[in-house]
């Protein structure tokens, strides 16, 4: 099963980061998991440009439509979701990419429950199929844990590990 994992976070110190290389690394062979690193790369969404002249939208683009499902973990910036995030969402909504995607929502903050209801709905809005069971919320606010140390907390890999079988077990009566 091949997964594409978004982080909202461009801070070079991102649980948001971290918890997605953590889940990367627990993951069973059966899966692949790839990190997009290219949020960044991606121009301000404008309706009047076409994204096919935009290599790194098309990118992301390729990356959604190669992948079984998708694992996004966002922090919370002014209650809502993060800017970069919800610009590269922007892009995907007049594409078939996103279409009944099964998608997972993960969060480092139990304090940011506006920002992911938020993204809850961006997500049903661009018809793609929230795997509610598999959402969980590892809290690492304040921790300065790395994806090693979350590895390493028989709790939060336990937990981990327990949201990536449920995202497989109910996705693949998605597709």
């Amino acid at each position: 099963m091949k997964i594409l994992a978004i982080s909202g976070s461009l801070r070079k110190g991102s649980y948001n980061t971290a918890l997605l290389t953590a889940m990367k690394e627990l993951a069973p062979s059966k899966f692949e998991i790839l990190i997009f690193d290219g949020l960044a790369n991606i121009p301000p969404f404008n309706p009047d440009v076409d994204p096919s002249h935009e290599p790194s939208v098309m990118a992301l683009k390729r990356l959604i439509a190669q992948s079984d499902g998708l694992f996004i973990s966002s922090p919370e910036y002014a209650r809502g979701v993060s800017g970069v995030l919800k610009n590269a969402l922007d892009w995907l909504v007049s594409g078939e990419e996103f279409i009944n995607m099964p998608v997972a929502i993960f969060n480092t903050s139990p304090r940011a429950f506006l920002a992911l209801e938020s993204l809850g709905e961006i997500i049903r809005t661009m018809s793609g199929n929230i795997i509610d069971d598999a959402c969980i919320t590892i809290p690492l606010l304040g921790s300065n844990l790395s994806a090693e140390d979350i590895i390493a907390d028989h709790a939060m890999s336990k937990s981990i590990k327990s949201a990536i079988n449920v995202f497989h077990s109910k996705s693949s009566n998605v597709n």
